[in-house]
Order: C-alpha cells, then sequence, then structure tokens
C-alpha cells in the first residue's frame, strides 16, 4: 500500500472514510437487510415493494449523506452528498405517491443503480492509491451499473424474478459495503 501526502494539512479521502467506516457498514447492513426481505416475502405486492425501496433509499440517502457531511475538509465528497441527496429524493417520491411511483419503479431503480455505481467506481479509482483492496469498492460499483442496465433491458420479467433480482443486488451491494467498511476501519488507527 503506498499512502501519499495530503496537501496543506487537507486530510486524505481514505482517513475521512476511515473515521466514518461505521456508515459505510450501516448502509451496507440496510443493504442486506432489504435484500433479505425481498427473498423472505417473495409475494410480495408492487406497492409494498416501492415502500420498502423507498424505506432503503431514504436510509441509504441519510446515512450517505452523513458521510459528506462529517468528511471534514475534503474536497472530493461532492459525490457522497449527490449519492445522498438522490437517494433522499427516491425515497420521498416513493412514500408520497406510491401508486404512480409503481408504475415508474424501474426506470428509477435503474437510473439509480446506474449513477449510484458510476459515482462508487470513481470513488474506488480515487482511492486505488490510498487503500489496499478497493476493488470492494469498484465491484460493488459496477454491480450496481450491471443491475440498473439489466433492468432498462430486460422490464418485461416476471414479478418474483424482479423482486429476487432486487434482493440479491442489494444482498451482494451490502456484503461488499461491509467488507470495504471494514477495511476501511483498518485505516481508522493509523
Amino acid at each position: 500500500m503506498s499512502t501519499m501526502p495530503s496537501p496543506a494539512g487537507v486530510p486524505l479521502l481514505r482517513d475521512v472514510l476511515a473515521r466514518y467506516w461505521w456508515l459505510i457498514l450501516l448502509r451496507g447492513i440496510a443493504a442486506i437487510i432489504f435484500g433479505v426481505l425481498a427473498f423472505v416475502w417473495p409475494g410480495i405486492t408492487l406497492v409494498t415493494l416501492v415502500l420498502l425501496f423507498g424505506a432503503f433509499t431514504l436510509v441509504d440517502g441519510v446515512l450517505a449523506l452523513g458521510h459528506a457531511i462529517m468528511g471534514g475538509n475534503v474536497g472530493s465528497r461532492w459525490w457522497l452528498a449527490l449519492i445522498g441527496v438522490l437517494g433522499i429524493l427516491v425515497g420521498l417520491m416513493a412514500f408520497v405517491q406510491p401508486a404512480y411511483f409503481a408504475l415508474v419503479l424501474l426506470v428509477f431503480m435503474a437510473s439509480w443503480a446506474i449513477v449510484l455505481g458510476v459515482f462508487q467506481i470513481i470513488g474506488a479509482i480515487r482511492l486505488r492509491k490510498e487503500i489496499d483492496n478497493e476493488w470492494a469498492i469498484g465491484l460493488s460499483g459496477a454491480l450496481s451499473v450491471l443491475f440498473g442496465v439489466v433492468l432498462l433491458v430486460a422490464p418485461g420479467a416476471g414479478a418474483l424474478a424482479f423482486i429476487w433480482v432486487i434482493g440479491a443486488y442489494a444482498v451482494v451491494f451490502g456484503i461488499l459495503l461491509v467488507m470495504a467498511a471494514f477495511k476501511l476501519k483498518k485505516h481508522q488507527a493509523a
């Protein structure tokens, strides 16, 4: 692992992420819980799925925004703030108009996953010289992009398959975030 010096007292992104590693852990746990619930209740109605997705994106958005706000003097945390704001907006829309939102859920989920994935890939690239095994963040980003593209390309999949795909995505995404959080925790004291 190479450690690059920070310019004039500005903390490294790795240090900021390591200080708030628990926010990444909470995001991962929230994703895993959402994914498990999708598997446990496969006969769930679309409106309930919308509300579960809304709750997940709202919690994920609040945690990402919190991570951006608590990030201190790091100029590259805008991507966390953007992910947070988008997650909060999508989550609130799901609660305010669940019937209407159910019709456009696929497009929102696909777009959100693609945007989230792109920003996580950018974050992983920025961290490549600051931490070892940043691949977990990059892989979770690539998984998000792939998930979003699949949803846009094959929207006619059955409701049960759709729920299982969402559940699998959320569980794998969550596991990767949990792995990244514990990797960052090791840098907390460093």
